[in-house]
């Protein structure tokens, strides 16, 4: 069941968010230090959408001791060009040291309020989580673990690989490369050029050659 928007008075110190913002709830950005000394934040975006880091109104902070989101006034924000971060004001958040104890803590907006995509757009959100196929061999690369901008949006896939270590491979989200996003059976498929999961994946090759 989706859970109402709180209107609790924001607590400023609560600590690093959890994975996941709770049921019916979506992550729009992550508040990663303090800018200035007026107590306005960095936040990392996981949205597309600029006007929910540039337009006042009502956003929620979500903490690891929250029982439940807390309501706060966003006052305005801008981004920081090239560096895919945004600066906004808080209300109630007045000096450097108010924003630095806001550092890890996510700001969500409740689920309904999803903007329209067109065909072939998706909700970064949605993206992360699902596995990544091969689409010729049919063998699984990794689960997206993130998505970031750098000329055009990058996919971070995930993979265990053969000595039990953790590898990112960056995936450009073309659609010459990533031509199946099918959100309804959680997966999407991939045909990555020649080369481009071995340089980051060591033990793709081998992998491949199991089949």
């Amino acid at each position: 069941m989706t859970n109402p928007p709180s209107t609790s008075t924001p607590q400023v110190a609560s600590g690093t968010a959890p994975l996941l913002p709770p049921d019916g709830w979506m992550e729009i950005g992550s508040i990663v230090g303090a800018q200035g000394i007026k107590g306005e934040v960095k936040v990392h975006p996981n949205s597309d959408f600029p006007e929910r880091f540039e337009r006042a109104g009502e956003r929620w902070l979500w903490g690891s001791q929250d029982v439940e989101p807390r309501s706060i006034q966003l006052k305005k924000g801008y981004e920081i060009p090239g560096r895919n971060l945004y600066v906004v004001q808080l209300e109630g958040i007045h000096n450097r040291n108010q924003a630095e104890n806001m550092r890890g803590q996510m700001l969500l907006l409740p689920t309904t309020d999803r903007p329209k995509l067109r065909s072939g757009e998706y909700h970064s959100q949605d993206l992360i989580g699902l596995p990544v196929f091969h689409q010729v061999t049919g063998l699984e690369v990794g689960i997206v673990t993130d998505i970031f901008t750098a000329g055009h949006e990058i996919l971070v896939v995930s993979a265990t690989q053969a000595d039990g270590k953790t590898a990112e491979a960056m995936i450009p989200f073309v659609k010459e490369i990533v031509p199946v996003v099918d959100l309804d059976n959680r997966r999407i498929e991939i045909l990555p050029p020649a080369g481009l999961l071995e340089i980051y994946l060591p033990s793709w090759k081998a992998k491949q050659e199991e089949v």
